[in-house]
């Protein structure tokens, strides 16, 4: 992958080069505020973007607002953003415009390097990556959260997991499952939240997550 760092910690942004470089992935530019991403995307045309949600000169949100404009000026560039703290409003943001291309970690899982790089390869290549913490928090915040009662545990562990952007045999391998078991528990979500059956993961995602209060 062709990827740009944006970061304003600069112990962290020579991290995450160093850990991509080393896996065979060129990192094109490395820049710490988000008007140099926009510049950065716009002269590179990388693969994927990693951004902090929090960059100067307010820490506030100007790596969100530059990973929108970043998605809406080019579309093929996956953004995967990551912040020390589980924020649903930014990824009601994010998802505003649909979920292929499109990662929201916590900082944590960076020292998760397999984790990480997973996330950043599903996202540049057109898939979904969501903080599983993330996924949580949006089910307990639905409007429509009532309607989860009606899965069995298993069933709100592969809704998880579709959420975060897993393949059915992704989701096999995590839950030690076959991938027919997989099939099954995924037509029982669908049937049980009332949303038709796709095999299309990023479509299939975006529905899931817009039930679970997603615009």
């Amino acid at each position: 992958m062709r990827v740009v760092i944006a970061e304003d910690a600069a112990v962290l942004r020579e991290l995450l080069g160093q850990m991509l470089g080393e896996r065979g992935h060129e990192v094109c530019v490395s820049v710490s505020d988000a008007d140099a991403l926009r510049v950065a995307v716009a002269e590179h045309r990388p693969d994927a973007a990693v951004v902090d949600i929090r960059m100067p000169p307010t820490h506030t949100d100007e790596g969100l607002r530059a990973a929108i404009d970043v998605r809406r000026a080019f579309p093929g560039t996956g953004v995967l953003l990551f912040s020390q703290y589980i924020e649903t409003r930014y990824v009601t943001r994010l998802l505003a415009d649909g979920s292929a291309g499109v990662g929201y970690l916590l900082k944590d899982r960076v020292a998760n390097v397999a984790e990480f790089t997973d996330a950043l390869a599903r996202v540049a290549a057109g898939g979904t990556a969501l903080d599983p913490e993330v996924v949580t928090q949006l089910a307990g915040a639905s409007r429509r959260a009532e309607n989860l009662g009606e899965l069995t545990g298993r069933e709100r562990e592969v809704l998880s997991l579709m959420a975060q952007g897993r393949s059915n045999t992704a989701i096999a391998q995590t839950l030690v499952i076959s991938p027919g078991t997989v099939e099954k528990h995924v037509a029982a979500v669908f049937a049980k939240l009332g949303l038709p059956a796709s095999e299309d993961n990023n479509r299939r995602v975006l529905a899931v997550l817009r039930h679970l209060g997603v615009p």
